[in-house]
């Protein structure tokens, strides 16, 4: 049953406190005023989604441990494992000890509020790119990346239902797949808002889960996405938001530099015309949009040592002379950033494959690791302020294992006060000695020496493999 605020505000505030003090928040790092307790208490009462005020496992209570499991990997990552660190918890601040049965806290777990989480993670992401140092933007104005990915989710049938795996996949043996798009700041990695939906279907595409995006584009952001994205439709939508795009000119689009008006070497102004209808857009909306747009194409090289030179056509709607062809060359190459970003989530906060068995708590584990996700890159931006670099200079993997390092101590209040603001404090200036290393050239082929086992794949259902071995058949 949900809890009024009102009821049991400060208590309710005081709980939330551990969720920020585990990101060192009590370190006293810039853009702690982000997210505040209360703020976080306000948003679950706004969805009514406070419970278990007197219980053992409250909101925060919850929150809290659920972040601790999406944040980990392997054994740490289990239910079991989430229990016993609310069991150390309470111990250590004196309060009621549950027992290790893990079905109450599957039960609390499910009652989080997923509009909640993604309301939460938004309003971080948001609030610490409006607070960015100039120096952190891109020409004074706000650079936003998108792309896709997908994910895989445990082979139950309400997962199955509603994202169906591939159906080049035999029924049984494969895994419910599921496809989102997301938007990242450029200034902070922030994931600024993100839609997921099936991986195949009517209005299943990237481009169809960006439209239901479009609130998080503001007039002066600058959108930086790949060809998938680069149709006339998009860059229009985008224009009338007063958003400017730069993309990579689509594979079926051939340019041609003879036409349009010549403004350098491979730099000219062109005219698109409106195409046909799609299916997706009703008549009263076509009719409204323009029938002709001018847009800017340019043509670079990128030159490597040992290999063949890559040239690279960009369509943008920055037509002005202050954007030189070197600066537009300059941002598309930004939206490498954002391939870095997302496999940050999928390999080190375990996004690749998640790990609940109902589409509702998938939705669930997803906002929480984007918001465990925000909250790390909230701490490292806070760091990075303070020694005057920019956040992507900072590793996420260190910020992440710093944080975890101290995960239970931050926690615990009962600690020393003066002691817990050491650590953060050593630990937030450790952070920033961590830098991304610039290792250009480098390169990985994409194969393990170790090999994990010598089990062949499934190829049939499993309880069709049982009953072989039941009947001794090979």
């Amino acid at each position: 049953m949900a809890v009024n605020l009102s009821e049991s505000s400060s208590q309710d505030s005081s709980s939330f406190q551990l969720i920020l003090d585990s990101f060192l928040s009590s370190a006293g790092l810039p853009f702690s005023e982000v997210l505040s307790a209360e703020r976080i208490a306000r948003t679950f009462a706004r969805h009514n989604g406070l419970f278990g005020a007197h219980g053992v496992y409250s909101t925060a209570v919850m929150v809290w441990s659920f972040l601790g499991q999406v944040l980990r990997d392997g054994k740490e990552a289990s239910c079991q494992s989430a229990v016993a660190r609310v069991v150390s918890y309470n111990q250590l601040t004196g309060k009621t000890v549950p027992t290790g049965d893990t079905r109450n806290y599957c039960r609390a777990r499910a009652k989080l509020s997923v509009p909640a989480l993604r309301e939460l993670s938004c309003e971080i992401a948001s609030d610490l790119e409006a607070a960015a140092d100039e120096s952190w933007l891109w020409k004074g104005r706000h650079a936003k990346l998108i792309d896709g990915f997908t994910f895989t989710m445990p082979d139950t049938e309400l997962n199955q239902g509603e994202f169906p795996q591939a159906k080049t996949q035999s029924p049984g043996c494969g895994l419910p797949i599921a496809r989102a798009v997301a938007i990242l700041s450029l200034a902070t990695a922030c994931v600024l808002d993100a839609a997921i939906g099936p991986y195949k279907g009517k209005q299943a595409s990237e481009t169809a889960l960006l439209r239901t995006l479009f609130n998080s584009f503001q007039s002066g952001d600058v959108v930086v996405c790949d060809r998938y994205h680069c149709s006339f439709m998009m860059i229009v939508s985008l224009l009338k938001r007063g958003t400017d795009i730069c993309a990579r000119l689509y594979q079926k689009r051939k340019p041609d530099f003879r036409r349009g008006k010549r403004l350098g070497k491979y730099d000219h102004l062109i005219i698109w015309t409106r195409p046909q209808r799609p299916k997706w857009m009703d008549k009263i909306t076509y009719e409204q949009i323009p029938k002709t747009i001018l847009l800017r194409e340019i043509r670079y090289h990128i030159v490597e040592n040992g290999r063949r030179s890559q040239a690279m056509t960009v369509i943008t709607t920055l037509l002005d002379e202050e954007h030189t062809k070197a600066d537009i060359a300059e941002l598309y190459g930004f939206r490498w950033n954002v391939e870095l970003d997302l496999r940050c989530i999928k390999d080190s906060l375990n996004l690749g494959h998640m790990r609940c068995k109902s589409p509702a708590m998938i939705r669930c584990e997803l906002w929480t690791t984007m918001l465990g996700y925000n909250l790390i890159r909230a701490t490292a931006a806070g760091a990075a302020l303070l020694h005057q670099i920019r956040p992507r200079q900072i590793s996420f993997t260190t910020t992440f294992q710093f944080i975890l390092s101290a995960w239970m101590i931050t926690a615990c209040r009962q600690v020393d006060h003066q002691i817990l603001k050491a650590l953060c404090q050593t630990l937030a200036n450790q952070i920033p000695a961590c830098e991304v290393g610039n290792r250009p050239g480098r390169i990985e082929p994409r194969v393990i020496k170790r090999r994990r086992g010598t089990y062949p794949l499934m190829q049939q259902p499993r309880q069709v493999l049982r009953d072989r071995l039941r009947n001794n058949t090979t």
